[in-house]
């Protein structure tokens, strides 16, 4: 059982070291609870679109109070971060935005030219076997090269696919404890939404929001260093916290590298070290969730297989 006194908060774990007092930094994607406010120090809030737009999108959604949401600085489009910025930053957050981007290579290039020699950056992710990504398949080197030599400025119709027709409800507190099986983890019936969003990305080049990744922190360290030894990004990583009990998120911080070596080091050695974590969450055995959630599947993959059929007899 790990030991889960004397914790860190998450606001702890995103800016730890950083001197908010003489520091210039981004936050990507803040909404209604920025990691940073402007009593802390200078910030510039980054999204895609400014706080009107915002709200309107985000209106009857319960996870967002649309009254907090903090004004919008910098829209990042068409133009680089760097070039919305229009001045390097000492370092950026964002919590939960790396699974949204499209192009996941580009976007962390972008990061790196935006900031000052010194700068960092510090990440939020979700750890999929907690979230309602469980029964989804983890992020490979070729999903992220795909979306990079294609330049994807959308989620592609694979990654809306496998979001929508795989995405499920979970409990973060059964999944801790090995509880989730075939009745409390259930495929969700999104076939025909599913393909109609995914035609409409490809025909029309249509934004529909997804998890485009899907990592746990073992399989993201892995990512990164294939990615570092492809020199197709030079971030090293200098501080890790994998997912803790009863939590379902792990955090990054990277700084820039030029030295190749010393980058695949820094995430083989953090690949390492969440090896070791996994192997100590309590009641959580992720061969057996698999393995229930394979089971849990096989019905819904059954109906939409004999609607396929049908559907070429039809025709």
């Amino acid at each position: 059982m790990p030991r889960r006194e004397n914790r860190m908060d998450r606001r702890e774990k995103m800016l730890a070291g950083i001197d908010l007092t003489r520091s210039v930094g981004a936050e990507i994607g803040a909404l209604c609870n920025p990691l940073v406010t402007k009593d802390d120090g200078d910030i510039i809030y980054v999204d895609y679109a400014d706080a009107d737009s915002l709200r309107k999108h985000y209106a009857g959604n319960p996870s967002v109070d649309v009254d907090k949401i903090v004004e919008t600085d910098a829209i990042w489009g068409k133009q680089t971060l760097a070039e919305t910025l229009k001045r390097p930053v000492d370092f950026i957050v964002a919590s939960h935005v790396i699974e949204h981007v499209p192009d996941l290579i580009t976007w962390l290039r972008e990061l790196r030219d935006a900031l000052t020699a010194d700068g960092q950056v510090r990440l939020a992710i979700p750890d999929k076997r907690f979230t309602f990504d469980l029964l989804r398949r983890e992020t490979e080197l070729s999903d992220v090269l795909d979306s990079y030599v294609t330049s994807a400025r959308v989620p592609k119709p694979h990654a809306i696919l496998d979001y929508y027709l795989n995405a499920t409800p979970v409990d973060p507190m059964a999944a801790w404890r090995g509880e989730l099986n075939e009745s409390n983890v259930k495929r969700p019936n999104n076939f025909e939404p599913a393909m109609a969003m995914a035609r409409d990305a490809a025909i029309n080049g249509t934004y529909h929001d997804a998890h485009c990744w899907v990592f746990t922190p073992r399989s993201f360290a892995n990512l990164m260093e294939q990615l570092s030894a492809l020199e197709l990004v030079q971030f090293a990583c200098d501080r890790f916290i994998n997912t803790e009990f009863n939590t379902i998120e792990f955090f990054v911080s990277l700084r820039p590298e030029t030295d190749t070596e010393k980058v695949v080091a820094s995430w083989q050695r953090i690949a390492s070290e969440a090896r070791e974590a996994v192997s100590v969450l309590p009641s959580h055995k992720v061969a057996t969730l698999r393995a229930r959630a394979s089971r849990a599947l096989q019905n819904p993959l059954r109906a939409i297989s004999s609607r396929l059929r049908g559907a070429r007899v039809a025709k």
